[in-house]
């Protein structure tokens, strides 16, 4: 690598590694210039872009225009975190944002506009709190079913006895409610507990898994709902657990369903998705199933709480079937994702391939 022999090499070599995408503007807010990350978050070169207003560029969600012109008015720098920026390309990101005003060397005033993306750090940091969420909730779940479970075991056998020294029908029918109600506890304990075991990994198509399920809710379809598939079919074969898999997909498919009522709208979307991190591991290549529904969506008040067991929007529903799926795709170094507003809900599935 050649060694800089001026500051301005220097200088333009580390605008060119950094990977801040910086925009230099003069005074009435024209683009001079853009280094090459901020090139890559453009989509466009310095050459088609120089000269455009920062309006035209850039359209933040919150008010910033004129706080940029004071700032080139007062030569005050500001800085502004987790902004979301709607960008020309049509792309939305959320950054911090530094603004410095610098005197050129012919004495013209300039604005350097830094932009540093911070979804991704958001994404893991919110992977990681969901992977937390998990463990802890599968921890308190055994925990909690090993106190139930002892004394439920003991509570029905006490009934049995008693029920077989019962001579009158009318008593009897007491413990068979016992009993009857214990064996309903047992069921609710081991759905809460989901399958056990580690995942029987085997070379599979994920589209002959999410065809399997489409058509086993196809089936039990007696609504109007409408089913679409966007696929795509480059998408290699994964190790993974085809029971387990199913299962999974199966509990969103229906959660979807329920939620649209009785008429909508359903798509299952696959994709590839490159340099990819999952938690704290980066993978050269990920699958990416999404589940969309055009139904009402989820409500607030549960949206952030949607995988932990026993949380539904539903008076009919138990909460376990989102909680069962995200502790399943775990199994498999994956993910769950969702993202919900009124009229559109996907629930993102990430499972990693091995290549």
């Amino acid at each position: 690598m050649a060694v800089p022999t001026t500051k301005t090499e220097l200088y333009q070599r580390i605008l060119e590694h950094t990977n801040v995408a910086i925009l230099l503007f003069d005074a009435d807010l024209k683009l001079r210039y853009l280094n090459p990350s901020a090139e890559m978050l453009f989509g466009a070169s310095v050459r088609q872009l120089a000269g455009q207003h920062f309006s035209i560029l850039i359209n933040p969600r919150e008010p910033l225009m004129d706080q940029l012109v004071e700032a080139v008015r007062s030569m005050h720098p500001f800085a502004k975190h987790e902004q979301l920026l709607d960008l020309l390309n049509g792309k939305t990101v959320t950054a911090d944002l530094n603004v410095t005003i610098i005197q050129s060397s012919f004495g013209e005033t300039e604005l350097l506009f830094e932009i540093t993306p911070i979804d991704r750090l958001m994404r893991i940091s919110r992977d990681d709190a969901v992977y937390e969420q998990q463990v802890t909730t599968r921890d308190l779940l055994r925990s909690l079913a090993h106190e139930i479970k002892n004394p439920l075991g003991g509570l029905r056998g006490a009934a049995q006895l008693l029920d077989r020294e019962l001579t009158s029908e009318d008593q009897r029918e007491y413990t068979r409610v016992i009993i009857g109600e214990a064996d309903r506890l047992q069921k609710l304990v081991n759905r809460l507990l989901g399958p056990s075991g580690m995942p029987k990994t085997e070379n599979i198509n994920i589209h002959q898994i999410i065809e399997y399920v489409r058509n086993i809710v196809i089936t039990e379809n007696d609504s109007d709902i409408k089913f679409h598939r966007d696929y795509d079919t480059s998408i290699p074969e994964i190790k993974g657990d085809p029971d387990m898999l199913v299962q999974a997909l199966l509990n969103i498919v229906k959660n979807a369903k329920q939620a649209l009522g009785d008429s909508g709208n359903i798509t299952i979307r696959t994709r590839v998705l490159r340099k990819f991190t999952i938690g704290q591991m980066k993978h050269r290549i990920v699958a990416k199933i999404d589940i969309i529904d055009d139904g009402p969506g989820i409500p607030g008040d549960i949206k952030e709480k949607i995988f932990y067991p026993m949380i539904t929007g539903r008076a009919e529903g138990t909460g376990l079937g989102l909680s069962i799926a995200q502790r399943l795709i775990h199994q498999h170094g994956g993910l769950i994702e969702c993202e919900s507003e009124p009229g559109k809900t996907v629930f993102s599935i990430m499972l990693p391939i091995e290549i």
